[in-house]
């Protein structure tokens, strides 16, 4: 193998932060099965809303179908998170599509918390302190270290924020104008058409941002390290006291024969 065939340390160490970064946002998203929990409520609803007309029948198979994913997941002992934020998402949606009697607003609600989040993400942005920061975070391990320490990676945080924010605002003025003009059928169908494809634009694009950025900060080993470092001055404190006091004492303190004969002849 040529010198060129070789891979440098730079690269294994921009392979080792992508590696790290897609783990993270995985984890972070709920991954594919974060997503089947996101779709499922709706496309239910939808589906049974589409076939009979009926918002009763279609709230309770959507909200049933959201309790039995909570139940699974903490029958495997698994982060039920993602799968509770799909069961308030639907709470919601059922008790204000039953108060106004309305079946377009079950999805009311989630449409207006992504109109919310959207805006979340551009303020943050603007404000410096981007929200996917906020979120990513404590998943780096990094915290808000990234705000003084790591200004190429506050920069990638920065990037992302107005990806997703844009992204879901993109979403917003598609919905909402359905919203007032549509069916709930037609609704229904596009906005579960919408639910994957722009949320996988904007993690590609965090992943994108975040590949080329600096790595993080890992504050957690960084307090272990100090908590460590602190532990072995102290120890080390102690064995200087111990052997002054012993030098201290010097012939008085030793209480062997030797030094019992010694004292004697003095």
């Amino acid at each position: 193998m040529t010198s060129l065939d070789k891979p440098t340390e730079e690269t294994t160490a921009t392979d080792d932060s992508r590696a790290v970064t897609e783990a993270a946002l995985f984890e972070a998203f709920g991954g594919v099965r974060g997503m089947v929990e996101t779709v499922l409520p709706g496309l239910l609803f939808v589906s049974i809303f589409t076939v009979n007309k009926d918002l009763h029948w279609s709230a309770i198979a959507a909200l049933a179908v959201s309790v039995v994913l909570v139940a699974v997941r903490l029958v495997m002992r698994d982060t039920v998170k993602h799968a509770f934020s799909g069961v308030f998402g639907v709470v919601f949606g059922v008790v204000f599509a039953m108060m106004t009697g309305n079946a377009k607003d079950f999805y009311l609600p989630g449409m207006l918390y992504t109109l919310g989040l959207s805006l979340a993400y551009i303020v943050t942005a603007l404000a410096g302190v981007p929200l996917i920061g906020l979120i990513l975070g404590p998943v780096f391990k990094e915290n808000l270290s990234w705000r003084t320490r790591n200004p190429g990676r506050k920069k990638a945080y920065t990037k992302a924020s107005w990806a997703w924010g844009l992204i879901l605002l993109a979403k917003c003025a598609i919905l909402f104008p359905l919203y007032w003009w549509a069916d709930t059928t037609q609704l229904g169908w596009i906005l579960v058409a919408l639910k994957i494809p722009p949320f996988l634009l904007a993690v590609w694009l965090t992943w994108v941002f975040l590949a080329k950025a600096p790595a993080p900060i890992d504050v957690f080993a960084e307090m272990e390290a100090e908590e460590q470092a602190e532990k072995a001055e102290k120890e080390t404190e102690e064995e200087r006291r111990a052997a002054l006091a012993a030098e201290a004492a010097g012939p008085e303190g030793d209480t062997s024969p030797a030094a019992g004969r010694h004292r004697r002849g003095a």
